[in-house]
């Protein structure tokens, strides 16, 4: 076994490694960028070695930076976890060459799988079902088209280099076709360094069902069966989960039998994933294989009792797997959600920031989390903005499901904003819930998956103006009792009056301070009498016949309740400032993330009606389209194609009307 190894890699999955490292008594070396000079899998390993700057073609993605970092730490093998590296087969080779171990398959099976094209007539010469499309060489636009057409619609365009839902895209007509494949072409040259792509049927309501398989280089494969990926957005999966609902042994083994027969044909070793997609009538064809490590792995691991990291060391120290398939069994049910920095109410566009408030469920025999970054931390704008993993275990579906509710409602974060209470809402639809699933999910079950679907009510009001006062007095007091803004006076308690705003409602209110509770009044609406206990930042107060319990959190002019299994955001405003605000930016679109212009769709002076895009932008490696808020003229754009631009910039000067 090694007694060092390197981790080419960063975040969560960095630190999952260090983790099964340790536990094993390996020394691990950390590489890191300029953006991730104090990140959490730099704090936890043995060592670091600084590789360059913050993007990552300047650093995670230079493999001979890498490699003599792993000759300047002594390093006998490197893990390359998943992204950057993990599918490089040249970077494998040049382990190799090195005389350092790549703990992962062999350069030979990753050029096999990493090609999907190739991939595909492997696959069918193996024996393995395959959806029909075109998997050749030529990439005109036209022609690709022409073979869409043949086809039939909706199609998928794919990366054939990619992976992650980058580079995807699915077309419903022959007239869409162009503009989505110039799309899939942009992300797949930006992420992949390979424009390449291929065109499928696309599988109406499909189920997205994976196995884990493993190989040593002692000539065995085995499958450690499957998970259930079908809760995906835009291609990338949400919510992962095994074994697969409604699985039958029968298919099982059926799936199981294909994916190990794709291994073998490639003389996998290490870990890797078959990828199928499933339709209802039961039948299933490959997708892909991903040969590294998967995000969704953990899953695996809870229901089979294994440490696949574990498994991946001792295959590439030469060692024989650790259970061959007869020994190998399913224990209960598992969940994984994807905690993510975006923001799910503004197209789950990504989020940048300092991690002022980070709180996760604590850690135990039913829950897992598995984290990349901690309180004080921050998600740049550099690399994919995972927060954490939430993954829960119990003896069946329902138990497991009402463990992932909790977790969720225990997530508190502050200085990004989170889909926590997306993946909440999610969870509890009925699709889900009942193991209704299929690729759309999210996209069925969208009126309930809107924000506005949980709008608050008086008593959700009533409770921020209360909190609010208490936690502006908390930010701007002294220590004093003249700093308390509670309205307590001499001859009687004052009013103090605010406004905040929630989603795109914004309301007026008074606050009173009366003997054991306060008395909120509305600009539209009845009183409302709150009564009970404010210690710290944590609440417990009565409204009708309802207690309230939680957490209160001021940052900036932003409240954030925690509590009742609910997360709600308040806007605190000030005239002023709003008025100051409105005045630099009246008529100007902004943009909403830190990122690069990618390309300008309509030419200046042009009249065009609301949802037009505008604008494309890419940011952490995904395109996404600022489209015109209403009917209106576009008179310029302040910014060019290939331009950084920060978040809050503007972008376009746009007039409605």
């Amino acid at each position: 076994m090694f007694n060092k190894i390197l981790i080419a890699n960063r975040g969560e999955i960095a630190c999952r490694v260090i983790a099964t490292c340790r536990r094993m008594g390996i020394a691990t070396v950390a590489v890191y960028s300029d953006a991730d000079r104090n990140a959490r899998h730099v704090r936890l390993a043995d060592e670091a070695i600084h590789i360059g700057a913050a993007p990552a073609a300047e650093s995670y993605l230079r493999a001979d930076v890498i490699l003599e970092a792993a000759r300047r730490s002594g390093a006998q093998a490197i893990h390359p976890g998943y992204g950057f590296l993990s599918e490089n087969a040249g970077f494998a080779r040049a382990c190799a060459e090195a005389g350092i171990v790549f703990i992962g398959p062999p350069a030979s099976a990753i050029d096999a799988m990493g090609d999907k094209s190739a991939a595909k007539a492997l696959m069918q010469a193996a024996g393995v079902p395959l959806t029909p499309g075109y998997h050749g060489e030529q990439q005109e636009p036209a022609f690709l088209r022409a073979q869409a057409d043949a086809i039939g619609y909706p199609v998928l365009i794919k990366a054939s280099a990619g992976g992650g839902g980058k580079g995807m895209r699915k077309v419903e007509a022959s007239a869409d076709f162009e503009a989505a494949l110039a799309s899939c072409q942009r992300e797949a040259q930006a992420s992949f360094g390979n424009a390449h792509v291929l065109v499928e049927k696309y599988v109406e309501r499909p189920r997205h069902i994976e196995i884990q398989v493993f190989g040593d280089s002692h000539g065995n494969v085995v499958y450690l069966f499957e998970r259930d990926c079908s809760v995906q957005r835009r291609h990338q999966k949400v919510l992962e989960e095994a074994p697969a609902p409604g699985m039958t042994a029968e298919r099982r083994a059926a799936m199981g039998k294909a994916a190990t027969d794709a291994a073998r044909a490639v003389g996998y070793v290490g870990a890797g994933t078959v990828e199928f997609i499933a339709g209802p009538d039961g039948d299933f064809y490959f997708m892909e294989m991903n040969t590294r490590l998967q995000v969704e792995h953990p899953v695996t691991e809870l229901i089979t009792g294994t440490d696949l990291v574990e498994w991946q060391l001792r295959v590439a120290a030469g060692q024989p797997l650790p259970l061959q398939q007869d020994r190998l069994r399913i224990h209960g049910h598992a969940i994984e959600a994807r905690l993510y920095a975006e923001d799910a109410d503004r197209g789950f566009l990504p989020s940048t920031g300092t991690l002022r408030h980070l709180r996760l469920p604590q850690a135990s025999a039913h829950v897992r989390v598995d984290a990349g970054v901690e309180q004080g931390d921050a998600i740049t704008p550099f690399y994919d903005p995972m927060i954490a993993k939430l993954i829960v275990w119990d003896e069946d579906r329902d138990s497991a499901l009402q463990r992932m509710q909790r977790a969720l409602a225990q997530c508190q974060v502050i200085g990004v904003t989170t889909n926590a209470a997306f993946l909440r809402r999610l969870v509890m639809t009925d699709s889900f819930r009942h193991a209704n699933l299929d690729t759309a999910l999210i996209e069925r079950e969208r009126d309930a998956l809107d924000i506005h679907h949980a709008a608050v009510g008086d008593a959700d009001w009533a409770l921020a103006a209360v909190l609010a006062t208490r936690a502006e007095a908390s930010a701007h007091g002294d220590g004093s009792p003249w700093a308390i803004a509670d309205g307590w006076r001499l001859a009687g308690a004052a009013a103090r009056s605010l406004t905040l705003e929630q989603l795109e409602q914004r309301r007026a209110m008074q606050v009173q301070r009366l003997g054991n509770g306060w008395q909120v009044c509305f600009d539209d609406g009845e009183p409302v009498q709150v009564e009970g206990q404010l210690q710290g930042d944590t609440y417990a107060l009565q409204v009708g016949e309802r207690l309230y319990r939680g957490d209160a959190l001021r940052d900036g002019a932003t409240l954030y309740l925690f509590g009742n299994a609910r997360q709600l955001r308040f806007t605190l405003h000030d005239p002023v400032a709003d008025a100051d605000t409105a005045s630099d930016h009246g008529g100007s679109l902004l943009a909403p993330m830190p990122g690069r212009v990618v390309a300008l769709l309509v030419e200046p002076g042009s009249t065009v009606s609301r949802g037009t895009p505008l604008l494309v932008m890419e940011a952490m490696k995904m395109e996404h389209t600022l489209q015109a808020p209403a009917d209106g003229t576009v008179h310029g754009f302040r910014a060019k194609a290939g331009d950084q631009v920060g978040d809050g910039a503007v972008l376009v000067d746009f007039e409605a009307g």
